[in-house]
């Protein structure tokens, strides 16, 4: 049996007052402005219709004051005895309570304040909250709370607010940056017969109706190439992927990504077309290319620089991995120099190009703070990337990395469906060897190629982990609406 506070049951029986009037719960309310746009009227402007829901309220003897709020704008409303009547205003001082939605009607002015402000004329109660809101002027604090109650946390905190704001204008730029340019959206799948499009640990389920086994998308890319291959030039999707792997501050299970891929560019015309649609989109939303980020100061503006694989384990770790140029010269060299690197698949089960970018990852990639171009990617860690043509052991590949994040991963594509074929085949020894992360054959993948594919070249990023740096939040799962969470004991019980 749930038990209920003095607060909540006192609300609960106004709920049963409310009935004598109105309908608590009513069906609609019809506005004529949204909150934000209010400021910008004029004093003196008649019959302006908003609904929100009030966040501050000041009862008094014959006016009253209240702030109503989304997630854009705060308009405050001033009630009085003379403008509503003396039923509605008595209404209004025994019903409505803080976290209540209301509709109201009435005529702009600006306060001795200097505070824009409705003079209502008419209100409608529009919903009773049975819970009251956190106390002002602390709100919702407990970072777990606010990812379990983010609806609580978007109505008390205005970091919150500018933060999912900041998303929900990033993917908008993002998606009129590609529109612009020619690129169409589509939709590819999420449950797959094969777990491809990157090198992951893919989700498992099982689908009852047609008794298969399958994975989760691990990323649209395969799928991607086939809308190219189809007739499609310029394709793009924002898509959910999902990756088996572990959680930490910038990293979740569930994840949502852009991928896009252009005929008859490589990856230099897109490392280009990334530099100019990330720096349009930032100057767009912040009206500066300068960003504080962590403790840095970024500068996005200019060219931003290049560097390969090879230069940056020899000056962070000493090694040279055109030396140590296969599994195991590279697993004994990392074991000789006593270097801790982690990964969740044993080190001696990953392949070479596996093996590199672990080591990367912990000697090279935290001090890379500028926006910068990380290129010359082993071919073993790129089982979808053209190799290189005149040096076939590296693939043409780049990585953006910013304050140590890695942002962007971009590629010319394969388009042999031999070379291809050979190089799934490879990667399937590796899945049978112990390595989870590499990829399994799809032939359905081979056949679609072998009906011709132009020149490709695309690239992905996380929106959720370029938005945790461009807003500059200490967790990913800051940015995430409503991230998982691993049940409560009271979510536990039926």
């Amino acid at each position: 049996m749930r038990e209920f506070t003095e607060q909540e049951t006192v609300r609960r029986e106004k709920v049963e007052k409310i009935r004598e009037h109105c309908n608590p719960y009513p069906e609609r309310y019809e506005t004529n402005y949204e909150i934000k746009e209010v400021k910008d009227l004029e004093d003196g402007t008649q019959n302006v219709k908003v609904a929100g829901r009030i966040v501050f309220m000041r009862k008094m003897g014959k006016m009253s004051f209240l702030t109503i709020r989304d997630i854009e704008g705060k308009i405050q409303l001033s009630i009085k005895i003379d403008m509503v009547g003396e039923e509605k205003y008595a209404f209004f001082k025994e019903c409505f309570d803080v976290g209540d939605f209301i509709g109201a009607e009435g005529e702009v002015f600006t306060t001795h304040t200097g505070e824009k402000t409705i003079r209502v004329s008419s209100f409608e109660f529009l919903g009773k909250a049975l819970k009251p809101l956190p106390e002002k002027f602390h709100g919702l604090t407990d970072q777990e709370l606010c990812y379990r109650e983010r609806y609580v946390d978007l109505i008390m905190n205005q970091d919150t607010r500018d933060r999912f704001l900041t998303r929900i204008k990033f993917i908008r730029e993002l998606r009129n940056y590609l529109e612009n340019l020619g690129y169409m959206e589509i939709e590819t799948p999420i449950l797959n017969t094969k777990a491809s499009g990157a090198t992951a640990r893919p989700f498992i389920t099982h689908h009852n109706a047609l008794d298969l086994e399958l994975y989760l998308r691990i990323a649209p890319e395969t799928y991607m190439k086939r809308a190219v291959i189809a007739g499609i030039p310029k394709v793009f999707e924002v898509a959910r992927c999902f990756r088996n792997e572990g959680i930490d501050p910038t990293h979740l299970q569930d994840f949502t990504m852009i991928e896009a891929y252009q005929a008859y560019y490589n990856y230099k015309d897109n490392m280009k077309l990334i530099q100019n649609m990330l720096q349009t989109i930032i100057k767009n939303i912040f009206n500066t290319l300068t960003l504080t980020i962590g403790e840095n100061e970024i500068d996005f503006s200019g060219d931003w620089k290049t560097v390969t694989f090879r230069e940056l384990l020899i000056k962070y770790a000493n090694i040279d991995i055109e030396k140590y140029n296969t599994k195991e010269l590279l697993f004994n060299k990392i074991k000789e120099d006593k270097i801790e690197v982690e990964s969740e698949t044993p080190l001696e089960d990953l392949g070479f190009g596996n093996l590199v970018d672990v080591l990367y990852k912990k000697v090279a990639r935290v001090h890379l703070i500028e926006p910068i171009y990380l290129t010359e990617h082993p071919i073993s860690l790129s089982p979808l990337a053209r190799a290189n043509d005149d040096r076939p052991e590296i693939t043409d590949r780049f990585q953006l990395v910013i304050n140590g994040a890695e942002i962007v991963n971009g590629f010319s594509e394969l388009v042999d469906p031999q070379d291809q074929e050979n190089r799934l085949i490879e990667q399937s020894k590796l899945k049978e060897a112990g390595d989870e992360e590499a990829m399994s054959m799809d032939y359905d993948y081979i056949n679609a190629m072998e009906y011709g594919m132009p020149p490709i070249s695309g690239w992905g990023m996380g929106i959720d982990r370029v938005v945790q740096l461009l807003t500059n939040s200490e967790n990913i799962k800051d940015v995430v609406m409503f991230p998982l969470m691993r049940p409560t004991e009271d979510e536990n019980i039926e």
